[in-house]
Protein backbone atom coordinates (compact mmCIF):
# COMPACT_ATOMS: atom_id res chain seq x y z
CA UNK A 1 0.00 0.00 0.00
CA UNK A 2 1.44 3.62 -1.06
CA UNK A 3 2.49 5.60 1.68
CA UNK A 4 -0.27 8.53 0.49
CA UNK A 5 -3.25 5.66 0.26
CA UNK A 6 -2.41 4.78 4.14
CA UNK A 7 -2.30 7.90 5.01
CA UNK A 8 -5.61 8.79 3.45
CA UNK A 9 -7.35 5.77 4.65
CA UNK A 10 -6.30 6.62 8.29
CA UNK A 11 -7.82 10.38 7.74
CA UNK A 12 -10.97 8.75 6.74
CA UNK A 13 -11.33 6.83 10.00
CA UNK A 14 -10.15 9.63 12.48
CA UNK A 15 -14.00 10.65 13.29
CA UNK A 16 -14.81 6.51 13.97
CA UNK A 17 -11.84 6.70 15.87
CA UNK A 18 -12.56 9.56 18.15
CA UNK A 19 -15.72 8.34 18.89
CA UNK A 20 -14.62 4.37 19.62
CA UNK A 21 -11.95 6.77 21.49
CA UNK A 22 -14.18 8.63 23.85
CA UNK A 23 -16.12 5.15 24.56
CA UNK A 24 -13.45 3.93 26.06
CA UNK A 25 -11.83 6.62 28.32
CA UNK A 26 -15.28 8.65 28.63
CA UNK A 27 -13.63 12.09 28.57
CA UNK A 28 -12.57 14.32 25.73
CA UNK A 29 -8.89 15.17 26.42
CA UNK A 30 -7.91 11.46 27.07
CA UNK A 31 -9.82 10.43 23.94
CA UNK A 32 -8.02 12.96 21.86
CA UNK A 33 -4.49 11.95 23.55
CA UNK A 34 -5.59 8.07 23.00
CA UNK A 35 -6.64 9.05 19.33
CA UNK A 36 -3.19 11.06 18.76
CA UNK A 37 -1.46 7.76 20.19
CA UNK A 38 -3.16 5.30 18.14
CA UNK A 39 -2.37 7.61 14.84
CA UNK A 40 1.50 7.95 15.87
CA UNK A 41 1.41 3.85 16.64
CA UNK A 42 -0.97 3.28 13.11
CA UNK A 43 1.72 5.62 11.07
CA UNK A 44 4.95 4.22 12.98
CA UNK A 45 3.87 0.21 12.24
CA UNK A 46 2.90 1.24 8.73
CA UNK A 47 5.61 -1.37 6.64
CA UNK A 48 3.17 -4.50 9.01
CA UNK A 49 -0.13 -4.18 7.55
CA UNK A 50 -1.06 -6.23 4.67
CA UNK A 51 -3.33 -5.02 2.20
CA UNK A 52 -5.79 -7.32 2.10
CA UNK A 53 -6.49 -6.93 6.26
CA UNK A 54 -9.68 -5.05 6.88
CA UNK A 55 -8.00 -1.29 7.60
CA UNK A 56 -10.30 -0.10 9.93
CA UNK A 57 -10.60 -3.20 12.14
CA UNK A 58 -6.56 -2.91 11.89
CA UNK A 59 -6.66 0.39 13.41
CA UNK A 60 -9.39 0.22 16.20
CA UNK A 61 -7.46 -2.95 17.45
CA UNK A 62 -4.57 -0.77 17.69
CA UNK A 63 -6.57 1.78 19.50
CA UNK A 64 -7.90 -1.08 21.74
CA UNK A 65 -4.28 -2.58 22.76
CA UNK A 66 -3.21 0.93 23.66
CA UNK A 67 -6.08 1.55 25.70
CA UNK A 68 -6.15 -1.35 27.81
CA UNK A 69 -1.71 -1.31 28.01
CA UNK A 70 -2.34 2.43 29.26
CA UNK A 71 -4.94 0.85 31.85
CA UNK A 72 -2.58 -1.38 33.10
CA UNK A 73 -0.14 0.72 33.66
CA UNK A 74 -1.88 3.05 35.77
CA UNK A 75 -3.32 0.48 37.75
CA UNK A 76 -0.03 -1.00 38.65
CA UNK A 77 1.25 2.62 39.95
CA UNK A 78 -1.77 3.59 41.74
CA UNK A 79 -0.76 5.64 44.61
CA UNK A 80 -2.58 5.15 47.66
CA UNK A 81 -3.15 8.08 50.23
CA UNK A 82 -3.92 6.99 53.91
CA UNK A 83 -5.41 10.43 55.80
CA UNK A 84 -6.74 8.14 58.99
CA UNK A 85 -4.90 8.01 62.18
CA UNK A 86 -4.19 4.49 61.27
CA UNK A 87 -1.49 5.08 58.74
CA UNK A 88 0.73 2.35 59.93
CA UNK A 89 -1.92 0.10 58.27
CA UNK A 90 -0.92 1.55 54.63
CA UNK A 91 2.42 0.49 55.61
CA UNK A 92 1.60 -3.42 55.84
CA UNK A 93 2.62 -5.33 52.61
CA UNK A 94 -0.29 -6.35 50.43
CA UNK A 95 1.72 -9.68 50.40
CA UNK A 96 1.85 -9.89 53.80
CA UNK A 97 2.05 -13.35 55.09
CA UNK A 98 0.43 -12.02 58.78
CA UNK A 99 -3.30 -12.38 58.67
CA UNK A 100 -5.84 -9.90 59.72
CA UNK A 101 -8.15 -11.80 62.11
CA UNK A 102 -10.96 -9.94 59.96
CA UNK A 103 -9.38 -11.13 57.12
CA UNK A 104 -9.09 -15.33 58.25
CA UNK A 105 -12.65 -15.13 59.55
CA UNK A 106 -14.04 -13.74 56.47
CA UNK A 107 -11.88 -16.29 54.09
CA UNK A 108 -13.52 -19.07 56.86
CA UNK A 109 -17.20 -17.45 56.46
CA UNK A 110 -16.39 -17.36 52.62
CA UNK A 111 -14.90 -20.82 52.09
CA UNK A 112 -18.07 -22.28 54.51
CA UNK A 113 -20.45 -20.74 51.65
CA UNK A 114 -18.85 -21.98 48.90
CA UNK A 115 -18.63 -25.61 50.55
CA UNK A 116 -22.10 -25.21 51.03
CA UNK A 117 -23.46 -24.61 47.50
CA UNK A 118 -24.07 -28.17 46.06
CA UNK A 119 -21.40 -30.06 44.49
CA UNK A 120 -23.27 -29.82 40.58
CA UNK A 121 -22.65 -25.62 41.23
CA UNK A 122 -19.99 -25.86 43.20
CA UNK A 123 -17.03 -27.26 41.03
CA UNK A 124 -17.83 -25.19 37.65
CA UNK A 125 -17.95 -22.15 40.13
CA UNK A 126 -14.50 -23.06 42.22
CA UNK A 127 -12.65 -24.19 38.72
CA UNK A 128 -13.80 -20.51 37.40
CA UNK A 129 -12.41 -18.71 39.95
CA UNK A 130 -9.10 -20.94 39.90
CA UNK A 131 -8.67 -19.55 36.45
CA UNK A 132 -10.20 -21.86 34.19
CA UNK A 133 -12.10 -20.37 31.13
CA UNK A 134 -15.67 -21.18 30.78
CA UNK A 135 -14.94 -23.60 27.56
CA UNK A 136 -12.00 -25.12 29.44
CA UNK A 137 -14.16 -26.44 32.41
CA UNK A 138 -17.22 -28.06 29.72
CA UNK A 139 -14.53 -29.73 28.41
CA UNK A 140 -12.91 -30.38 31.48
CA UNK A 141 -16.64 -31.55 32.94
CA UNK A 142 -17.75 -32.85 29.88
CA UNK A 143 -21.00 -30.24 30.11
CA UNK A 144 -21.95 -28.36 27.33
CA UNK A 145 -20.73 -24.27 27.74
CA UNK A 146 -24.41 -23.13 28.52
CA UNK A 147 -24.89 -24.95 31.25
CA UNK A 148 -21.36 -24.18 32.90
CA UNK A 149 -21.78 -20.59 32.54
CA UNK A 150 -25.69 -21.03 34.27
CA UNK A 151 -23.97 -23.19 37.29
CA UNK A 152 -21.53 -20.53 37.47
CA UNK A 153 -23.90 -17.84 37.92
CA UNK A 154 -26.60 -19.81 40.28
CA UNK A 155 -23.15 -20.72 42.12
CA UNK A 156 -22.48 -16.48 42.16
CA UNK A 157 -26.24 -15.76 43.14
CA UNK A 158 -26.37 -18.08 45.87
CA UNK A 159 -23.25 -16.95 47.54
CA UNK A 160 -24.44 -13.18 47.18
CA UNK A 161 -27.42 -14.47 48.82
CA UNK A 162 -25.40 -16.57 51.97
CA UNK A 163 -23.13 -13.55 51.83
CA UNK A 164 -25.37 -10.38 51.29
CA UNK A 165 -24.86 -8.99 55.24
CA UNK A 166 -20.97 -9.20 54.75
CA UNK A 167 -19.21 -5.77 54.15
CA UNK A 168 -15.56 -4.95 53.13
CA UNK A 169 -14.74 -1.87 54.36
Amino acid sequence: MGSTNFQNKLIEVQRNLLNFAYTLTADRDDAYDLLQDTTLKALDNEDKYVENINFKGWVFTIMRNLFINKYRRQSRSTVIVDQSDDQYIINLSHESTVESPEGALSEKEIKRAINSIAEELREPFTLYISGYRYAEIADKMGLPLGTVKSRIYMARKRLQGSLGDYRYD
